[in-house]
């Protein structure tokens, strides 16, 4: 099956420009988008670094990965982490060997991790080494491919994830945003700290998104063409448009409304925001005060 998709993925190559066309008619998009985590979500490892491939920005942690031959890559265990500004175990491991994938494992796991750290179909070369078509999360990810917009573009306009419902937009970028290191597929326990891993899943499961009426969704919060928000009062905006008025019962001051409704929560070396926006002030920052599940 993986073989066919890949050849499928061939078939469409050339549907791709990249994300150096967009920029022709779309420079402002472009500049902000580049400077953002996703635009730098893999990367051949530089001389300093371990391994082949890397994953990750490096807002967080960089993970490495290795081709050990022609139908193995080994995920590296050891990660860079930016709390420790140092290496420490890899997400999930059990111990520092790190973890073989078969290229051609039914599962296509190492496929999966490049299709979500890069753009366009992800193909084989020379005795089956993987190849991206472009490197880190660019403009067709979320608008498809762009061929035939840059020839005519009144003619093919392009989608939007703008134009998504709510639950579609969840959908769409659950589609990567998701995560159980043990199976590589999506967490369901509300209660599992690896849940942080899947923000959609938990951002599903907020009073906040299921009271919306479709007006919450992952971009309300997070502007798709800049780099991700790092002041906490940046979103009170976001917050204010539903909650004008929020009652409190405790003083808050001039603390920003996600640090108490959206908690940070240190998994190992990481910090995630706790997307299940909600009231927290118990002994887990992953479980709700009135939480019935």
């Amino acid at each position: 099956m993986i073989p066919l998709l890949l050849f499928t993925a061939a078939l469409h190559a050339a549907t791709y420009v990249g994300a150096e066309a967009c920029r022709t008619c779309h420079e402002a998009e472009f500049s902000g988008q580049s400077k953002g985590g996703h635009a730098h979500a893999l990367a051949s490892s530089t001389a300093a670094q371990p391994g082949d491939w890397a994953f990750g920005a490096g807002l967080q942690a960089v993970t490495f990965l290795k081709r050990e031959d022609r139908f193995t890559y080994r995920e590296l265990g050891e990660t860079w982490y930016r709390t420790l500004n140092g290496f420490a175990r890899t997400p999930g491991h059990k111990s520092d060997g790190g973890v073989a994938f078969r290229t051609f494992d039914p599962a296509g796991r190492v496929l999966r991790c490049f299709s979500c750290h890069s753009t366009g179909p992800v193909t084989l070369g020379k005795q089956e080494a993987v190849l991206p078509y472009e490197l880190g999360v660019r403009c067709e990810v979320c608008h498809g491919p762009g061929s035939g917009h840059a020839r005519d573009p009144s003619a093919n306009r392009l989608r939007t994830p703008a134009q998504m419902s709510a639950v579609q937009m969840n959908a769409f970028c659950r589609q990567c945003h998701r995560l159980d290191l043990a199976t590589g597929e999506e967490l369901t326990n509300l209660s599992d700290p690896w849940i942080l891993r899947s923000p959609t899943r938990l951002l599903a499961a907020s009073a906040c998104f299921q009271k919306s009426q479709g007006r919450l969704t992952c971009i309300t919060c997070h502007a798709p063409h800049a780099p991700l928000q790092q002041d906490l009062s940046g979103y009170n905006a976001a917050c204010q448009r539903c909650h004008a008025a929020a009652r409190h019962t405790q003083p808050v001051a001039n603390q920003a409304c996600a640090g108490c409704h959206m908690p940070f929560v240190r998994l190992d070396n990481l910090v995630f925001t706790n997307h299940r926006i909600a009231t927290y002030g118990g002994a887990s920052p992953l479980v709700p005060l009135n939480a019935h599940r």
